[in-house]
């Protein structure tokens, strides 16, 4: 299934999920020292291996974080070669104050915002998808 690239249809569709779970960005070494099966996302940089993961997770493994995230899926089926999705969301929390950390995977693009902003994201990610 070819994943949609129409802004509009993609905004109309959004339907984010909210996820269960508190969930955290880590910094790790060497990837043999977690069960990586317990990460969401795993990405190498030169300063290190991030890793996001459920807070218990990371806290069983005593990793660090700064940041308490939610997760929100955004349930539309979106094509890698979607433009201006990721704009017109982040905008729109970026108007209300809130940071949010993007992942695009295959088939949907999940963000990671602040535990606190979570219910307001959700609220404004779905007058998002009603406007269109």
């Amino acid at each position: 299934m070819k994943g949609e690239t129409n802004l509009n249809t993609l905004l109309e569709t959004l339907q984010p999920q909210l996820n269960v779970g508190d969930y955290v960005f880590c910094i790790i070494n060497d990837l043999t020292t977690i069960d990586i099966n317990q990460a969401l996302l795993i990405f190498r940089e030169a300063e290190g291996i991030t890793i996001v993961l459920k807070k218990e997770f990371a806290d069983n493994y005593h990793l660090e974080y700064s940041f308490i995230a939610s997760w929100i899926t955004l349930s539309v089926y979106s094509s890698l070669e979607a433009v201006g999705l990721t704009a017109a969301f982040s905008k729109a929390l970026s108007e209300n104050g809130i940071s949010c950390n993007v992942i695009a995977a295959y088939h949907h693009d999940h963000i990671f915002v602040d535990k606190k902003d979570s219910d307001k994201t959700m609220s404004i990610l779905s007058k998002l998808s009603t406007k269109n």
